[in-house]
């Protein structure tokens, strides 16, 4: 009856507690309840990204995500991410609606306000990874990401939380 509960409680206690002490000083889970709420993206003319973020479980995120082109759905995703006690990082995987595909990627901040997101692939070596985001959070309210491909940025845009 009631032993997989204890055994469940036990081991996401130790997991809490080992997720607090990261190998950079920064607390991983506390700080990506950042991206946790409703988020608007300035694409370009006419086009946004509404990303809807919650906090699920002990250390988890989802997302359900819209591009929008003058209020008409271009795409729709769901994002899950979860913590990686091992290398003190989350790893998130993305689908589409209409895409059969997913994408496996890997988030970590790398100090209290700036996150980077790279391929899953070079979670071992992330200076070797031909493309990253970073977010930047500037308030509570206000994140910049910026996307870099080889080394150049190629995209900056702001996301500003909807009340």
């Amino acid at each position: 009856g009631s032993s997989w509960k204890q055994i469940y409680f036990a081991e996401s206690g130790v997991e809490k507690n080992v997720a607090r002490e990261s190998s950079n000083g920064l607390n991983q889970v506390e700080l990506m309840k950042k991206f946790a709420g409703k988020f608007k993206g300035e694409l370009g003319k006419d086009t946004v990204v509404i990303s809807d973020i919650k906090s699920f479980g002990i250390s988890g995120l989802e997302a359900n995500q819209k591009v929008l082109f003058k209020d008409k759905v271009l795409s729709e995703e769901k994002n899950v991410w979860g913590y990686d006690k091992k290398y003190d990082k989350y790893i998130c995987a993305r689908i589409w609606k209409d895409n059969p595909e997913i994408v496996l990627m890997v988030f970590w901040f790398t100090s209290e306000n700036t996150c980077e997101r790279i391929p899953l692939e070079f979670i071992s070596n992330p200076e070797l990874a031909t493309s990253k985001a970073i977010y930047e959070f500037k308030s509570p309210d206000l994140t910049i990401k910026t996307d870099i491909v080889n080394g150049k940025p190629v995209r900056t845009y702001s996301w500003t939380r909807v009340k």
